[in-house]
């Protein structure tokens, strides 16, 4: 990854998990380095949490079936059936990811880019 230094307890979390959850928690990974100048990663409770300038931006949690995907901040990002949908009062929004899925990192980093862009 370009821009930080890889946190050595998220690389462990990762690589525990499924083959296919690696690749897709790696490309969120590179995602995410490349989205936010200056990210700060760090495993907390227990999952991949990223900051920007001490602000929750985005976590990644594995399950069993599927990878999710989390950004804070997100007040301002509708939520896209059957894509993105909202946590608790729609601040934050969650896409999860299922083995074989096609994914549109694209859409996800402009996603993180304006929840971000105020942080």
């Amino acid at each position: 990854m370009k821009g930080k230094t890889v946190n050595d307890d998220v690389t462990q979390y990762i690589n525990k998990t499924q083959p296919w959850q690696i690749d897709v928690c790696e490309k969120l990974r590179a995602m995410i380095d490349e989205t936010i100048p200056g990210v700060e990663e760090r495993l907390q409770y227990g999952k991949p949490h990223y900051f920007k300038n001490g602000h929750h931006a985005a976590v990644i949690a594995v399950a069993k079936s599927k990878v999710s995907f989390m950004v804070f901040n997100a007040a301002d990002i509708p939520e896209v059936k059957g894509f993105l949908r909202a946590m608790g009062n729609g601040e934050r929004k969650t896409v999860d990811i299922t083995e074989g899925q096609d994914v549109d990192y694209g859409t996800l980093a402009g996603f993180l880019g304006k929840t971000t862009a105020a942080l």
